[in-house]
Order: C-alpha cells, then structure tokens, then sequence
C-alpha cells in the first residue's frame, strides 16, 4: 500500500497563513522571510518538484504586483458594501477578500506550473470561508465577493474586471468527463458583470456579456448578450391569514 504525506497539509496550512500575513505587514514579512523560503523549498521537495529555488525567486518577483491587485479588490469591497465602515475593515475582516487573496497567491504559483502546493492552499482557505475558488481560474482586476458562502468558481473560468458575485454562485462546467481536462469547461464573465445570490452558469462556450446583471436563482446554460438583466420568475402570493390561525 503506497504511503502518502497527508501530514503535509498542516505544513501548508502555516505557510499560507503566514505567507498572506506578510503580504500586507512588513513587520510579518521580516519576522517569516527565512521560514517562507525555507518551508517553500521543503514542501516542493516533498512534492518531487524539481528547480524549487527558481520557483521561489520567480514567485516573490510577482508578490509585489500580486498586493497591488489585492489592494483594488479592497476598494472594490469597501467602495460596494454599504457594511463597510473603513478600509482596514475589509483586510481584517472579510472572508471574501480572505478568499481572493490566497487564490491571487496560488493563481501565481498555478501559473509556474506548480498545481498540487496551489490546490492545498485554496482548500485551506475554501475550509475557512465556504468560497471555493480553482486556482487556475483567471480572475481581473477588482473582484467583488458579497458574503461569498458556497461559490464555485471552476478551473477555465474567466473572470473580467469590476465583476461582483454574490453567495452560492456557481461557475461551473456541464460535463466532468475527463478527457475534457484540457479545454475549456467553465464560463466566460466579461467586465462589470454583476452575479446575485445562487446563479448557476455552467458551459466552457458560454459568455455573459459585459455590464449584464445575473438575478439570484438563475440557470443558465447559453451566451447572455452585454448590457442584459437575466431574472428568474416565480409567482409568490400574500393573502391574509384565516381566521383562528394565531401567530
């Protein structure tokens, strides 16, 4: 029975936490720079990645335009939640930011072709939040996430810019076969799109033009021209109660 280092992922749960600390503390990033190298290097060992030293020097060379991103999408939430009280509110206390920060992080690392350290960081965070984002996804600038429980957001989304989701939106394909694994599954969203609570949008084909709004509920499963309002309609009745049904 072959062995496998499941212990691995409380190292990796560390290194995330403190990896996305230092990112927005220098104090942090004095404090952790030899541990995160350190620890980097051993989880890529441990994983049989080879060349781990370019890898990190290739990694940090993109922290800095990372926490630029990062810092649009902080002003996206505070400029969007009427919730918000300040700025220092959002990296604080915002699991949707949480969310975006580590998938900017591992959508870094995704890209230099390091796929299993990128997934273990995303589920640690997926298990914080409930927001479950791929870190092959490509997501713009100033990304929006109200509440953000039970999103989806599947390996060949696109994302654009300005785009808000709400909780329990899916972005998802129709079919999991997998010799599908290399072409594109899940949806394109185009910049200004705004995706209410529980939309369901699955198709690797399927666009939502920009500057749509997505109602809450809705399943869709073919392209949404720019400029659309898409709404799921459902009769809900109000009558008065009968007679001896108390509250």
């Amino acid at each position: 029975m072959k062995s496998y280092n499941v212990c691995l992922k409380d190292t990796v749960k560390i290194f995330t936490k403190r990896l996305f600390y230092s990112l927005f503390d220098c104090e942090q990033e004095e404090v952790h720079g030899d541990y995160l190298e350190e620890t980097f290097l051993k989880i890529l060992t441990a994983l049989d990645i080879d060349n781990g030293g370019h890898i990190w020097k290739n990694f940090k060379e993109e922290l800095p335009e990372i926490r630029k991103k990062l810092d649009l999408d902080a002003i996206a939430f505070e400029k969007n939640d009427p919730a918000s009280h300040c700025l220092e509110e959002i990296y604080l206390a915002y699991p949707g930011f949480h969310a975006i920060s580590i998938y900017r992080l591992s959508h870094a690392l995704y890209k230099l072709n390091v796929h299993i350290l990128p997934r273990m960081m995303t589920e640690y965070i997926h298990g914080i939040t409930g927001i479950d984002i791929h870190p092959g996804a490509t997501i713009g600038e100033s990304f929006y996430i109200d509440h953000g429980t039970g999103i989806v957001i599947g390996e060949t989304s696109i994302i654009g810019h300005h785009v808000k989701i709400y909780q329990g939106v899916t972005l998802g394909g129709i079919s999991v076969s997998k010799s599908l694994a290399k072409t594109k599954r899940h949806p394109t969203i185009e910049d200004g799109v705004c995706i209410y609570a529980n939309a369901t949008i699955l198709g690797g084909d399927i666009v939502i033009g920009a500057n749509s709004i997505i109602g809450a509920n809705v399943w869709i499963t073919e392209s949404v021209p720019e400029e659309s309002l898409v709404t799921y309609q459902t009769e809900i009745k109000i009558r008065p109660k009968k007679n001896g049904i108390r509250k």
